[in-house]
């Protein structure tokens, strides 16, 4: 694996192993920060553009971004 994650796929999705740990505070922001990526990946399709390597959602494409928020919204309709 390269020291970024760049050639292993699921290394991005590692960072949010924790999730039932967060704060409903945190849950709600992470939620808004994929709705919003999302809404991007909508309007741009190929086009749209990295992240900066220090967002917490760089590296995750569309479908990784689905997937976590649907985990991260099951998370806060439980708390």
């Amino acid at each position: 694996m390269h020291a970024l994650g760049l050639f292993d796929r699921s290394y991005p999705m590692e960072k949010f192993n924790e999730l039932e740990s967060y704060s409903p505070k945190k849950l709600r922001t992470l939620r808004n920060s994929l709705n919003n990526r999302l809404a991007h990946f909508k309007g741009h399709g190929d086009k749209s553009k990295e992240l900066a390597s220090s967002h917490r959602l760089f590296g995750l494409d569309e479908s990784q971004c689905s997937e976590l928020l649907k985990q991260v919204q099951k998370l806060i309709d439980n708390k």
